[in-house]
């Protein structure tokens, strides 16, 4: 079946969700800075029965993450430091509904990727446009049209609450696609674009479909190739020299500037995995990936994590970003653990994998619960500098499923998808304890928990801010007159 227009393509739907940052105007609430060189040789153990990989403890810390936090002991600690969070626990957790923006009505499948949350604006993509809305009664604030549908967006926004977009130049016919080579940096306060920019070879524009945000640089990459633009003029910082055989597939954001670098024959290919200097594209540090990975995505650029995949086997490399060593290989096997990456058109950014404070946390595949029928999951976590797991994990509980979302300071926020008969909750896990401490929860009735239901984290985006829960469709599509569909769902706590 041919893609509808604004549609990416094979692989998952194209999410790009930026995380409030507290204290700003928005971005993600980026981790500290983790750099470790470790020595001596790799070695490999079985540990109930997952391999790990990693170089030995020698390390030199110079940069710890957070500090302590309490907690209660329901857990087993890691070696990785933990901080307090921002995100408070309200005097009642129970959630209202805040605001509902209907599915955009389409005659094809578009492509409504991008969200957006700071202190002042939630802004989403729709069909052509941007919106930007009160974060708490969900009145439009401004509405930025487009020519054509939204390709990709970023999920970093710098402190001042501006992020970027890639999206086609004008809106295409039905079952076709006009190119998505439009790049353009936004300012979701005052909700313009601050500029509009496409790259040509020759006199034919080059298509994106991987857009990120980082260090006041914004850059785009694609299989025909790459660029970066200061975020504030637009101006064009550096454009990649493929090689014969090499090109930058895609670029992580964030905290740094990450490249995933593609060389040699599709039969057969090295990856390169590159930490940038955003204004030069100068190379400050590279780690080749072995042999046998076929695709590679971003899930952090500070620490350094990214997933490497091949024929059902998914592993996550935590490097030295400084140094480009290889700390760490930790094996995931997609039968035990969920987590969803996709290196192959959507280099930035892996759904509920989340890493920081030393840690990488990974949802396991669902187990069968204490009641009948009823499915169940964990979080668990691995140390960045040894790949071994920690011991901590985190409990769904009977009929939920637990997916990581970001960290806060310290902690681990976490999304619980609902059992039938509940409401969805918002969860902060303790870095040092594990302790669990509900910080939301949605109402059970029918019409709202199955709202909710059609938004859980495999293909939505989510975000969660000062005690309110953002979830959003990534599509929009004819829908069915017998089912009543959602753009946005909000809900919030009393406070």
């Amino acid at each position: 079946m041919q893609p509808g227009y604004g549609y990416p393509g094979p692989g998952q739907p194209p999410t790009a969700v930026a995380q409030p940052q507290a204290g700003t105007g928005g971005g993600r609430n980026n981790t500290a800075l983790l750099i470790v060189v470790a020595a001596v040789v790799a070695i490999a153990l079985i540990i109930g029965g997952g391999i790990w990989y990693a170089k030995s403890s020698g390390s030199d810390d110079k940069h710890p993450d957070t500090a302590s936090s309490s907690g209660g002991p329901t857990g087993t600690g890691g070696s990785g430091s933990t901080g307090g969070g921002k995100e408070k626990v309200p005097d009642d957790t129970a959630s209202k509904v805040l605001f509902q923006v209907p599915l955009p009505q389409a005659e094809d499948t578009v492509v409504t990727a991008g969200s957006w949350l700071t202190d002042k604006v939630y802004a989403k993509s729709g069909v052509a446009e941007i919106v930007g809305y009160d974060p708490a009664k969900g009145t439009e604030l401004w509405t930025l049209k487009l020519p054509g549908p939204v390709c990709a967006a970023s999920g970093h926004a710098d402190e001042d609450g501006r992020t970027a977009i890639v999206f086609q130049p004008r809106t295409p016919a039905k079952g076709s696609t006009a190119g998505c080579s439009q790049i353009a940096a936004i300012d979701l306060t005052a909700g313009k674009k601050l500029w509009t920019k496409s790259v040509n070879s020759g006199d034919v524009p080059l298509t994106f479909d991987n857009v990120t945000v980082a260090q006041g640089s914004v850059a785009v990459g694609s299989l025909e190739g790459g660029a970066a633009f200061d975020l504030a003029s637009g101006k064009l910082l550096w454009q990649p020299k493929p090689a014969d055989t090499c090109f930058d597939e895609g670029y992580g954001g964030g905290a740094r500037l990450v490249a995933v670098r593609r060389c040699g024959t599709y039969d057969d290919r090295q990856l390169h995995i590159q930490t940038i200097d955003p204004k030069s594209g100068k190379v400050i540090s590279e780690y080749r990936m072995p042999d046998g990975v076929d695709y590679a995505a971003v899930v952090s650029t500070d620490p350094l994590v990214v997933s490497g995949s091949s024929t059902n086997v998914s592993d996550y490399f935590s490097i030295d970003g400084k140094t480009g060593e290889l700390l760490a290989r930790i094996s995931a096997p997609k039968d035990t653990y969920a987590g969803r990456c996709n290196g192959l058109n959507q280099i930035d950014g892996c759904k509920q994998v989340v890493a920081g404070g030393g840690r990488l946390y990974l949802p396991t595949q669902q187990i069968d619960g204490k009641g009948a029928y009823t499915k169940t999951n964990e979080v668990v976590a691995f140390d960045l500098k040894t790949g071994k797991p920690t011991g901590q994990r985190a409990e769904a509980g009977d009929g939920y499923s637990l997916s990581p979302l970001r960290m806060d300071g310290g902690n681990l926020l976490a999304y619980k998808a609902p059992p039938y008969n509940k409401g969805g909750q918002i969860v902060s896990i303790d870095g040092g304890s594990f302790k669990v401490t509900t910080l939301l929860e949605n109402p059970a009735t029918r019409s709202v928990r199955s709202a909710e239901t059609s938004l859980l984290p495999d293909y939505a985006e989510i975000l969660y801010g000062g005690g309110r829960l953002y979830m959003s469709s990534v599509y929009a599509h004819k829908s069915s007159p017998y089912t009543k569909e959602y753009l946005v769902m909000a809900f919030g706590t009393g406070g």
